[in-house]
């Protein structure tokens, strides 16, 4: 007997947000709050850059004396076609065409790919996995370099601020960080007006300087990028990575949409956000070329002095934004690889009733708080800071890249030779990019190599102990039909009530189940084992959460089915299964839980090294109680050491 719940279909039908598309049964109010919303979240980050993309990218001309009007027309050029190219025509039209049932981001690209090739391929699994942990170097780095840039702009209403930059930068950093805990809903409310006023006030303060240099309109000619990279060889090399800085942030575009959609992600970009952006350059520009003593802060010194004090307070409020859409994203990310396997579970806080996406979880909300403050007393500018950027963008970029050459060609049926044609045509590009930021290693690069690298370690550790463990279990179990049949030979002491036993194996008996034998020599009236599995998809529908199957009058297995980006909860789950005729009352349920304590074992197949790494992330991980969300005074632990 196999029973599935009779739940209606959900609101999207496959368990996506139903808000994520549908747009012809939104509201245009409500389609007008997603553009809103979007613009708030989406675009902090690349938003930002104009503080100190051309700032850069122009100072490398400064330093080699070779500054003119054709080298500044030349990076500007370049700086469009970075935004173009990169952002418009990959980004908003490609790569949003890749969504995993209405969810993106590289782990979702990752899931979509190995679908599509129809296994789980070690080369889809090891770009997804670079991919992400790359992203974990830049959620650390973008927090630092975005409010520090928007602090250091109080340097030039007066020299007497000098001082202050750095302690006003780690409080606002600290504050944004402790505030995590109690949710972003009520704040995020004020995310789109505040950086819809900042795209417009930087659009209109371009826009004032251009007539100045009329002559910066020629930027719009690639061939003037072309031209500047070709004289100007080493140093245009130089520059093409400062000039990538333009467009840091640009994976948000893709990550964050399952929140508010593909339509208006692209209509906020197309319409708003990249017109902003592309007068703002041009006014830097501008400014620039009439008034060569300003390259060193650009974009401060285009507004007039009684609106620098303001345009300081509104780009610390837009940075701060650009900071918190990067911490959440970092959240999300978390939560996708703990249900993928890839890291430790670890206790994921919902701080919204209503918004899943609202997720706050305290381990990484802390890392990343102490690898940001390590970052800003370590650089103390963010020019400096600048030098650490851009490889991990690069990075993620040629790795999402290889990943859509995989679903164009299996997924979307493209011939193969089209497919590498589509693909080579963004790596070039990207290749590029990528060689000119690893010119930054030495001087701070290294940084989001280090934490990268440190990151796939520990996934790779906790996949390949997690698989050998699994493996292990599995040899020395008992399989559960066999022991169903043992127990009606040997009819253990029968007590009242249900016992639930959780098992990542639903074939063999669950440690605690054998435990509980063992030890307590009873057994309740009524076994249910669970097993919870994480499906290649962003969500499951409820009528697809759940398949119970009777093994014997008083055994039940389910199997309980959630997407990698939903939270596992056993008691809402097995209140849908009693609405569907399962009897089951949580006041006579106890649910049996084994903590296992792990050990080295002089044996194991891993090196030494990462036997000891394994058993340590072990210890990190929230215990079952609390990630399945089950009533503790209903729990019974029983712990055991295994080896590995």
């Amino acid at each position: 007997m196999t029973q599935r719940s009779d739940a209606g279909p959900a609101p999207g039908g496959d368990g996506t947000h139903a808000h994520a598309h549908n747009g012809s049964e939104r509201t245009r109010a409500g389609f007008a709050g997603l553009i809103i919303g979007s613009i708030g979240v989406v675009y902090g980050d690349i938003g930002t850059s104009p503080l100190y993309a051309l700032r850069e990218s122009l100072a490398h001309q400064v330093e080699h004396d070779a500054l003119t009007e054709e080298s500044v027309i030349g990076a500007i050029s370049l700086l469009i076609f970075a935004l173009v190219f990169t952002v418009t025509i990959k980004y908003v039209i490609f790569v949003m065409r890749a969504d995993n049932r209405g969810e993106g981001g590289i782990l979702s690209l990752m899931e979509l790919a190995q679908t599509a090739m129809g296994r789980r391929t070690r080369t889809a699994f090891m770009l997804g996995v670079g991919g992400a942990a790359l992203f974990a170097g830049e959620a650390i780095i973008t927090p630092a370099i975005s409010v520090m840039s928007a602090i250091e702009g109080l340097e030039l209403v007066t020299h007497r601020f000098s001082e202050f930059v750095l302690p006003i930068t780690i409080f606002i950093l600290v504050t944004l960080f402790w505030a995590q805990s109690h949710g972003t809903a009520r704040v995020a409310a004020l995310f789109g007006p505040i950086m819809i006023v900042f795209f417009l006030s930087i659009g209109v303060l371009g826009a004032m300087h251009i007539p100045e240099a009329p002559q910066v309109l020629r930027s719009f000619d690639p061939r003037q990028g072309i031209t500047f990279l070709v004289r100007h060889g080493w140093l245009g090399f130089v520059v093409l990575g400062s000039v990538f800085l333009a467009v840091t942030g640009v994976e948000a575009l893709y990550a964050d949409m399952g929140h508010f959609g593909r339509g208006p992600i692209r209509i906020a970009w197309l319409g708003f956000v990249l017109p902003a952006l592309l007068l703002n350059y041009l006014g830097q520009g501008a400014l620039v070329l009439s008034r060569p003593e300003a390259v060193g802060n650009p974009f401060f010194l285009l507004a007039p002095d009684w609106a620098l004090l303001p345009l300081v307070v509104l780009s610390t409020l837009a940075t701060t934004i650009a900071a918190q859409a990067v911490i959440t994203g970092a959240f999300s990310l978390s939560r996708q690889a703990i249900q993928l396997g890839l890291i430790p579970r670890l206790e994921v806080t919902h701080t919204s009733a209503s918004q899943e996406g609202q997720i706050y979880i305290g381990r990484v909300n802390r890392l990343l708080l102490i690898g940001v403050l390590l970052l800003v007393v370590a650089f103390k500018s963010s020019s400096a800071l600048a030098s650490a950027y851009g490889i991990a963008v690069t990075g993620t970029m040629v790795l999402s890249t290889s990943l859509l050459f995989i679903v164009a060609w299996r997924k979307w049926g493209w011939p193969l030779f089209v497919s590498i044609l589509f693909a080579a045509s963004f790596l070039v590009v990207e290749f590029a990019f990528l060689a000119a930021n690893l010119l930054k290693v030495k001087d701070g690069g290294w940084v989001p190599l280090a934490l990268g690298g440190c990151v796939m370690i520990i996934m790779w550790t906790w996949t390949r102990g997690a698989r050998l463990l699994a493996e292990k279990t599995h040899r020395d179990s008992i399989p559960i039909k066999e022991l169903i049949a043992m127990l009606q030979k040997s009819k253990p002491t029968r007590v009242p009530g249900t016992a639930v036993f959780l098992t990542s194996d639903p074939e063999v008996a669950p440690a605690a189940l054998m435990h509980n034998l063992k030890h307590n020599k009873v057994l309740h009236e009524r076994v249910l084992v669970i097993c919870v599995k994480t499906e290649d998809r962003p969500r499951v529908a409820p009528d697809k959460r759940f398949e119970i199957q009777k093994l014997s009058d008083d055994f039940y297995r389910a199997t309980l089915h959630y997407g990698f980006m939903e939270s596992p909860r056993v008691p809402a789950a097995l209140a849908k299964m009693r609405k569907a005729g399962f009897k089951y009352d949580i006041m006579t349920t106890s649910f049996f839980l084994g903590r296992r304590s792990i050990k080295e074992s002089p044996s194991s197949e891993m090196p030494a090294w990462q036997d000891k790494l394994y058993v340590a992330l072990t210890r990190q991980a929230a215990n079952a109680t609390d990630f399945f969300s089950i009533p503790s005074d209903r729990v019974v632990e029983l712990g055991a050491q295994v080896t590995i």
